[in-house]
């Protein structure tokens, strides 16, 4: 007798599609049978038919708690992820006040997210020039990797240095721990921002040529660089070109442990975009021509990118505001934490062809292994948690600020249409949200730590 079956499902994995049963006991897969096979159980989900993902893990999503709670919090931001499918957030150190940079603030920080979890979540650590002594005691307590900056930064977290980055790699090393990377060079934007800042009147055009692709291409080279010269793990984050893509791919070949992430939004908005709407597509770094848009769906198809997060970078509308700040002063940054899911099949399976392989790949699978924890999360296997999607590829849907489970209902991804929703998503065996609603306790998200 099983706790839980779900049946009638076409189970997607990172290599194939096949119809099963999948069988749960204490929150974990017991069981995957062939399907129409007898079954006892307490409890019984029909699939009816639908696809079963395992459940997503957004490898990058600023949920600013403690601290910056009028953006984003845990009790709206998990339940977020919940309704879109992700079972565990990978959540950012920065945009928290104070920034997850020592044991003691990674303690503080459990203590006060996990009453207000919906989902599972794991932390990046912090890395910044001030906590390099820190960060072993971080890697114990779990933090799964270490975000830094090679380029201009918000003012609550710090940017490192080339020679600085060195450093931390050498440290990380010792941990056998995973550095990641926002690369865009810090030189060029700031100039090239001081360059618009003498015309008379910006407009967006000047904000897109202020952080142009070499940008984003020198810092990424000169991460890959290191990792190549001490053979470190590093991660480079919210890839959005596929220039730097390729250059990814071809570090990956020569056998550098480099991984890498791109976007929903950049697989699915254009420079266009911000040009017609403005700062509710402002993210860093910026949307680029569809071209390149279409492009990056083969790199997240043949593994390059081998994460697709989020991004989630919340704010009030007015933080938004052009007129109060300026285009330069704007906030950027995406919500899409619980868009990612739908938005990923819709544009890469319903509309480019993929299959659904690809979202058990970068959605569940590959951030498991790039976090360290795979064989607890990231895939439908026996042993693994039971954290299960199921995705109805038939449900049209228009997203509304309505339908956001945001503290702040404000995304560059309203109005979106698409086909293919997830329509019933379980935490460790535990349904926490159904038919865009959220039916989860608050406080049942746990801490997942990077496996030793």
């Amino acid at each position: 007798m099983f706790n839980l079956v779900i049946k009638n499902g076409k189970v997607v994995t990172s290599d194939r599609i096949f119809e099963a049963s999948i069988c749960v006991n204490n929150g974990k897969i017991a069981a995957i049978v062939e399907a129409g096979s007898p079954i006892e159980a307490e409890e019984v989900i029909d699939a009816k038919g639908n696809y079963v993902f395992p459940g997503a893990i957004d490898s990058h999503a600023h949920l600013n708690d403690p601290g910056y709670c009028w953006r984003e919090d845990y009790t709206h931001g998990t339940a977020a992820a919940g309704v879109g499918g992700f079972t565990t957030i990978v959540d950012m150190p920065l945009q928290n006040e104070p920034a997850l940079t020592d044991g003691t603030i990674f303690d503080k920080k459990v203590e006060t997210v996990s009453p207000n979890a919906y989902v599972d979540y794991c932390f990046w650590g912090g890395l910044v020039d001030y906590n390099l002594d820190k960060l072993k005691d971080l890697d114990e307590k779990g933090c799964v990797a270490f975000k830094s900056f090679i380029g201009p930064v918000s003012p609550d977290y710090v940017s490192l240095t080339i020679g600085q980055a060195k450093e931390a790699l050498e440290i990380l090393k010792d941990c056998d721990a995973r550095a990641g990377f926002h690369c865009e060079d810090y030189s060029i934007i700031k100039w090239e921002e001081e360059r618009a800042k003498r015309k008379e009147k910006n407009d967006w055009r000047d904000f897109l040529n202020s952080r142009p692709v070499i940008a984003e291409l020198i810092a990424t080279q000169n991460i890959i660089e290191l990792a190549r010269e001490l053979d470190a793990k590093i991660h480079i984050c919210h890839v959005s070109h596929p220039r730097v893509a390729k250059i990814i791919r071809d570090a990956q070949l020569e056998g550098i442990d480099v991984t890498a992430e791109t976007c929903g939004h950049y697989l699915t908005f254009t420079d266009e975009d911000v040009i017609r709407n403005g700062s509710l597509f402002k993210c860093a770094p910026p949307l680029r021509e569809a071209a390149a848009v279409e492009e990056m769906w083969e790199y997240v198809n043949n593994g390059t990118l081998c994460c697709v997060g989020s991004d989630h970078s919340p704010c009030e509308l007015s933080e938004k505001s052009e007129e109060k700040h300026g285009i330069f002063g704007a906030w950027g940054g995406i919500s899409g934490l619980q868009n990612v899911m739908q938005v990923v099949f819709s544009e890469g399976v319903i509309k480019r062809g993929y299959s659904p392989t690809l979202l058990a790949r970068s959605l569940s699978e590959g951030p498991a292994k790039t976090f360290g924890i795979y064989g607890k999360k990231g895939a439908i296997e026996v042993g693994f948690d039971a954290d299960l999607v199921i995705l109805d590829p038939g449900q049209e849907w228009k997203i509304t600020p309505d339908s956001l489970h945001y503290l702040n209902k404000i995304s560059a991804f309203v109005g979106l249409r698409g086909k293919g929703l997830p329509v019933c998503t379980l935490v460790r065996g535990q349904v926490v949200a159904k038919d865009g609603k959220l039916t989860g306790q608050k406080g049942f998200g746990k801490l997942v730590r990077k496996a030793k």
